[in-house]
């Protein structure tokens, strides 16, 4: 076992992943090429505490700087498939942050991001909309996701409206802004107490493009 793998949470035997955020921003700090690497091939461990502890160190890398995990967007967008729920909101955890630097691989990958954004749990969905959100942010490609980010809007639970609103403020723009306050108007009336507040103020935002 590599020194580097020692330092995961699990092989500590930690119950928190302290340890693997602490080795997030010391890859980071370091520019570690190499280290990330060796982290990124064991999203693939036999073991599955080792492959979830090293999703969870490429995930926190991604907050730091996107830059340095995204030579591995492809190993992400596999796991979108996998059997193991926290490895697919892992996966689409990395990806959002991809998405704010390199939004052309997410627009190519869009029948993926789609499918966790209409079939995953609710963590999971929340980060494919910001992920969506933030390509949509891109002129090229707004024209083609914004509008898949508005119909989601209009149909998803109430209890989740005023998150998801907030998540794709990131692709509103003078053009579209429009239409996205006609969108969030229309549920307006269902909504109560914080939620309606809230919501309100994404509105006043949104208006003011």
């Amino acid at each position: 076992m590599s020194n580097l793998l020692l330092r995961l949470g699990y092989l500590q035997t930690r119950r928190d992943r302290t340890p693997n955020l602490d080795l997030a921003r010391d890859l980071a700090a370091r520019d570690d090429k190499a280290g990330i690497r060796e982290i990124a091939q064991n999203m693939h461990n036999d073991n599955k505490n080792i492959h979830s502890d090293c999703m969870n160190v490429m995930y926190e890398l991604g907050r730091v700087d996107p830059n340095l995990i995204t030579p591995y967007a492809t190993d992400f967008v596999k796991f979108l498939k996998s059997k193991n729920h926290h490895m697919v909101e892992g996966a689409i955890t990395a990806l959002m942050e991809i998405s704010k630097v390199n939004p052309e691989f997410i627009f190519k990958n869009l029948t993926e991001i789609k499918r966790i954004a209409e079939t995953g749990s609710d963590p999971a969905v929340e980060k494919s909309i910001s992920a969506l959100a933030h390509t949509a942010a891109d002129e090229r490609f707004s024209a083609e996701v914004f509008p898949y980010l508005l119909q989601h809007l209009s149909s998803c639970s109430r209890k989740h409206l005023t998150e998801r609103a907030e998540k794709t403020l990131p692709a509103v723009n003078e053009i579209n802004s429009a239409d996205f306050v006609k969108t969030l108007k229309k549920r307006l009336e269902s909504l109560s107490g914080s939620d309606f507040t809230r919501l309100k103020k994404i509105i006043r935002l949104a208006e003011d493009f």
